[in-house]
């Protein structure tokens, strides 16, 4: 792309009061960006309303002028450094077909991720540990089955599932992970991911359709779950509360054609809740990575990886259920005193067997 058009491209994408379906009516009307901007406000007028018309037809005001520069230094500053138009044939063919496609994203990494299949995953950021070891789990299976891992790097389940995606590499598997921000790609939100960040920016691919510098705002997310739904062939969605942006994910997916999948969880957990919903309204109940490669129809055959549970604990285990459960009831369940339960249900959090809830209650993993 020369500098002039991809200036143009910039200036298109990075002027705030042309979203992305005023952008694609000028270029279904001029073709290029550059056409458009070269267009008079009598034209544009016939396809824009005033006063964005008058804005488009001047010249760019100071403070995109600065942000297309400093776009254009980020660019030529590191070759993994990328910016993807609706008009470049690497564009992501799923995105392009979707409702509401950005005219230009923001890439850092592994651009060839965006030809893979994929599929996403999502959920609380408020996560269990179990909800984040079943996201890792998942994502590391599917992930050495050839479908690259799309989520939002959020705490919880979708850090926990790029986390999964990578570990699939140290398998020797082909697929990643690709991560879509809510911020500019220069940003990391939360600061605590940036090690994830850093690992993903190498390893996988960092995507954001929002200028530069773009810090996080809560309006952004929702925009960004659009894009997370329209890359993936489908999306699993790993505890999620009945209000959730996961749940929005899950309805864009579903609008744009896509498989929903959920993983059940306990009636007495506040982040399974929005799952249970989505089961009812018609997603499918998945109980291992295997039920969606086989709905997805795809031809890999995968094992469950975890260590097996330790014998000597399966009295205990069994009392426990899987049900959250405080220590007077495991002590009217077993008949056994507090003290040896509290000793042996420590061993069984450290092997991850066990998680330890607020309140003194625990609950199984496995």
């Amino acid at each position: 792309m020369q500098r002039a058009e991809r200036a143009a491209w910039l200036r298109l994408a990075l002027t705030p009061e042309i979203g992305p379906r005023a952008a694609r009516t000028l270029l279904a009307a001029y073709g290029l960006p550059d056409a458009v901007f070269e267009a008079g406000r009598e034209s544009l007028g016939r396809h824009l309303g005033e006063p964005l018309a008058g804005i488009v037809a001047s010249p760019a005001g100071d403070a995109v002028a600065a942000a297309v520069r400093a776009a254009e230094r980020w660019l030529d500053l590191d070759p993994s450094h990328a910016l993807l138009t609706l008009a470049d044939d690497d564009y992501p063919p799923l995105l392009l077909a979707a409702a509401d496609p950005p005219p230009a994203l923001f890439a850092v990494g592994r651009r060839q991720l965006l030809s893979k299949p994929a599929l996403a995953i999502v959920g609380s950021r408020s996560a269990t540990q179990q909800g984040m070891d079943n996201a890792e789990a998942f994502a590391q299976h599917l992930a050495r089955a050839g479908l690259t891992i799309v989520s939002g790097m959020a705490l919880g389940i979708d850090a926990a599932a790029h986390r999964g995606a990578l570990k699939a590499l140290d398998d020797g598997a082909d697929a990643s992970t690709i991560a879509i921000l809510g911020t500019g790609v220069d940003v990391v939100y939360p600061a605590s991911n940036r090690p994830l960040a850093e690992a993903i920016r190498s390893r996988g691919l960092l995507l954001s359709e929002f200028a530069l510098g773009t810090p996080a705002i809560a309006r952004n997310f929702p925009r960004r779950n659009r894009i997370i739904s329209a890359l993936a062939r489908g999306v699993l969605v790993v505890e999620a509360a009945l209000r959730s942006g996961s749940l929005i994910t899950a309805r864009l997916a579903a609008e744009g054609g896509r498989e929903v999948f959920a993983l059940p969880g306990s009636i007495h957990s506040p982040t399974a809740r929005g799952c249970h919903r989505l089961i009812k309204e018609g997603a499918k109940l998945v109980e291992s990575a295997q039920d969606i490669l086989d709905e997805l129809r795809i031809d890999a055959r995968i094992t469950d990886s975890r260590a097996p549970r330790p014998a000597a604990h399966g009295a205990l285990l069994a009392a426990l259920g899987f049900d959250p459960v405080d220590l007077d009831t495991l002590v009217a369940r077993t008949g056994r005193d507090t003290g040896s339960l509290a000793a042996e249900l420590l061993e069984l959090e450290l092997a991850q067997d066990v998680e330890r809830l607020p309140g003194n209650r625990y609950q199984r993993l496995r």
